[in-house]
């Protein structure tokens, strides 16, 4: 079988084409969509990340504001810090760049953002709203799950009755994307480090998201012919970045797959911007 390469940086220009447009348009309304990022202390990845979306919020005419702080701050002035940028009204979304530095409860700070400013989508309230399905009353999903629901839904992967087996249960990425697999009737499987013989849980999959943070984690013999493979993983291996699927082998059997770097990946950002028009709609001029 040859495989269809699911080319998310691609998708990810196009939605970036359309979310520039949006943006264009509520800035004429009378103003421009607002995204404070928050990073705390110096970590050279988090640095990379923040720029990243620094960048991408000003090429679609998204206003960016970043603020860096020490990484001594403490947990009470990061929160005062917060609720400054929850009563600001230039600020759609607030994201608070993670990890934190360990004296720093990352629970505690996430849940001292405005709910109706959290794009990352990782508050209670808006976790609480997805699994309970709430889709009457605004909710922000993380991003990244977001990004791999949109990614299949711009290949026309038909989800309603097929088996998903999520591999990986973090509060990031598994769970979330479980739910939102739920929500468009696949029946969903959650493997996780205590799960007994993954391989054949894994081969009963005809859509496969894998985020365990592994290299090569699952290979072609775990999987089944025709298999949806998004691999979400992000692991460097002698200089190079590589996914937890097996690439080569898995590829062989599936239908659709998603490379690392370039598939999954670019979409998160995309996510993140996509959230932050949406609050900015919500919350209006």
């Amino acid at each position: 079988m040859v495989a269809r390469i699911i080319d998310g940086k691609g998708i990810a220009e196009d939605i970036h084409r359309e979310l520039k447009e949006e943006a264009a348009l509520l800035t004429q309304e009378g103003r421009a969509p607002g995204l404070a990022v928050v990073l705390v202390g110096n970590d050279p990845a988090s640095e990379t990340y923040v720029r990243s979306k620094e960048r991408t919020a000003r090429e679609l005419g998204i206003f960016s504001k970043v603020i860096k702080k020490d990484a001594g701050t403490s947990k009470e002035e990061l929160i005062e810090l917060i609720k400054e940028l929850n009563e600001d009204r230039r600020i759609d979304g607030i994201l608070v760049q993670l990890p934190l530095p360990s004296h720093i409860d990352e629970k505690e700070i996430i849940e001292a953002i405005d709910p109706g400013k959290d794009v990352d989508g990782f508050h209670p309230v808006n976790t609480g709203r997805l699994f309970n399905s709430q889709k009457d009353i605004p909710r922000f999903e993380p991003c990244t799950p977001m990004g791999i629901m949109e990614l299949l839904e711009r290949q026309g992967i038909e989800l309603e009755g097929k088996k998903a087996v999520v591999v990986g249960r973090s509060n990031i990425v598994g769970k979330p994307v479980a739910c939102l697999l739920l929500e468009k009737n696949a029946t969903v499987t959650i493997c996780h480090s205590r799960t007994r013989d993954l391989a054949k849980e894994t081969a009963t999959a005809d859509i496969l998201v894998v985020a365990v943070g592994r290299a090569g984690f699952i290979n072609g013999s775990m999987v089944k012919e025709g298999v949806v493979a998004i691999d979400v993983g992000i692991n460097r291996v002698d200089g190079k970045l590589v996914g937890d699927l097996d690439f080569p082998s898995v590829e062989k059997k599936s239908s659709y797959i998603t490379p690392v770097p370039g598939g999954v990946g670019p979409m998160t950002i995309a996510m993140l911007m996509k959230n932050t028009i949406k609050a900015r709609k919500y919350h209006g001029v």
